[in-house]
């Protein structure tokens, strides 16, 4: 019998300059004020600057909020959501890899569900979907900008949880191949490396090599 996958995935443009539609999709979810979602890395790299810009020249007001780490942290995305509150902002802006996208992603699900972020740990325990959200990613391994799945870690416990759920595949990927050329050749190695995993997971253990699942691993940003 044959095995039936559903996917769901946002409406994403790609192609060098697609970060400067940034405030053209702004202005169509009706944004007032944006919360940038990203992290230093990203701001030493000048891209966080360069979407600003963009949402300025659309006459879109924005605020920067970078306490993001690798792997982000179930505090990070509770900080996170009570600046989104308290900067009165309506849309999200994600600009970095992974960790900075699942930031924005649990900022949005607690803005909007008023509950802690572990609270949706699980499958489809979202009910109420967050504000319009738009990823710009700068890493090309993660695909957390076209996901179903949100990864926080849970520091207390030494764990990460998986939030799966629809109501958390963004909005918008503007993917701008642009933004990867600032990664050092770590990082662009280990996301490739990550792609190729994403690809692979659906075989059985078997059929990977043991030198794979046994690579030292640093998380990327």
């Amino acid at each position: 019998m044959q095995e039936l996958r559903k996917f769901v995935a946002p409406e994403f443009v790609f192609g060098c300059g697609s970060l400067n539609l940034a405030g053209r999709y702004a202005i169509n979810f009706g944004a007032e004020k944006v919360l940038v979602v990203t992290d230093p890395g990203v701001i030493a790299a000048g891209w966080c600057g360069k979407v600003k810009d963009v949402l300025a020249a659309a006459g879109i007001d924005s605020a920067i909020f970078s306490a993001v780490s690798p792997n982000p942290r179930a505090e990070e995305v509770m900080a996170g959501a009570e600046f989104y509150r308290s900067h009165g902002c309506d849309v999200i802006v994600a600009v970095g890899g992974g960790s900075a996208i699942d930031c924005a992603k649990g900022i949005g699900i607690v803005s909007m569900n008023r509950r802690h972020i572990l609270q949706f740990a699980g499958i489809d325990n979202v009910t109420v979907p967050g504000p319009p959200l738009i990823c710009i990613p700068t890493t090309a391994g993660s695909s957390a900008d076209v996901s179903q799945f949100a990864i926080i870690t849970n520091l207390q416990e030494r764990v990460k949880i998986a939030i799966i759920s629809k109501t958390v595949v963004p909005d918008v990927a503007l993917i701008d191949p642009a933004t990867t050329v600032t990664m050092d050749a770590y990082l662009t190695a280990c996301t490739g490396i990550d792609a190729m995993v994403h690809a692979l997971r659906p075989l059985s253990p078997p059929l990977i090599p043991r030198c794979w699942t046994s690579m030292p691993w640093r998380p990327s940003a």
